[in-house]
């Protein structure tokens, strides 16, 4: 499986990005998530989904601001962002877990296939 995430760019303390990971592969039984690290930070949960029914989990700071979705037909996850802030700024990773326990969607450890990560950066 390969995971190519895109939609990053410099956006204004408020407003939204969305960004895509578009995976190759067969994924319908994966978990796919989203992570983020800033500068000098650790890597970051941020959001999971369960590409079987759909089931959603979020960062509790980031529930009500973020949205995960998937398209099946394209294969591809989406984050929405709303009501960006400049410390959402990092580095925006997508992965996908194989065999996931669900107890543990918020592991980086977790996930087996990680893209390539794309740039978030607001400002204030």
């Amino acid at each position: 499986v390969q995971l190519q995430a895109s939609g990053g760019g410099l956006v204004q303390a408020g407003g939204s990005l969305r960004l895509s990971c578009a995976a190759s592969g067969r994924t319908s039984d994966f978990v796919t998530g989203w992570f983020r690290q800033a500068p000098g930070k650790e890597r970051e949960f941020v959001a999971a989904i369960r590409w079987t029914g759909g089931t959603t989990r979020y960062a509790d700071s980031l529930k009500g601001r973020f949205a995960i979705s998937k398209d099946l037909a394209k294969n591809t996850m989406y984050l929405q962002m709303n009501s960006l802030k400049p410390e959402d700024t990092a580095v925006y990773y997508c992965a996908a877990a194989s065999r996931l326990i669900w107890s543990t969607f918020g592991s980086a450890s977790s996930y087996n296939y990680w893209g390539q990560g794309t740039q978030v950066t607001v400002s204030s």
